[in-house]
């Protein structure tokens, strides 16, 4: 079965040092050994280059496009990327409105487009909440717990 990771995983799971790291990989670990195919969208990618751009002060890795540009190939090396297409954007109007969706929530209402218009039902994220609306989807924790 396919799982999406989360951009905040994939974040943990790269940035040495940070305490989430063992959780993330190791979540990503398990899932494959469990003989599940991991993989993110482009959305995840757009937020992952935007974290690692970012100036350290405001919660970034504050890496220059120079040194960030390795980053998502490293990413894509780990887990699969998905394919855009048009039927994302389609879902992505049609969520939105359905489930009131606006401001910043609006990036994962995109990931969750993605997910459905790949047939994908689980997503492995450290923020629960940010995708409790969507009940078409099932929400995976690193550490293992239920929804």
């Amino acid at each position: 079965m396919d799982v999406l990771v989360d951009t905040n995983v994939i974040l943990r799971a790269i940035q040495r040092g940070h305490p989430q790291q063992p959780a993330a990989r190791g979540a990503i670990a398990r899932l494959r050994k469990e003989g599940n195919r991991t993989c993110v969208a482009s959305q995840n990618l757009f937020e992952l280059w935007t974290v690692v751009t970012r100036p350290v002060a405001n919660n970034g890795f504050g890496l220059a496009p120079t040194q960030a540009d390795p980053v998502p190939a490293r990413v894509e090396r780990l887990v699969g990327r998905l394919p855009d297409s048009d039927e994302v954007y389609a879902e992505w109007r049609q969520l939105v409105v359905s489930h009131g969706v606006s401001g910043k929530e609006t990036h994962d209402a995109r990931l969750v487009a993605a997910m459905l218009v790949h047939g994908i039902k689980r997503i492995l994220t450290f923020d629960r909440a940010d995708f409790a609306r969507y009940r078409e989807i099932e929400v995976l924790h690193p550490d293992g717990a239920p929804r």
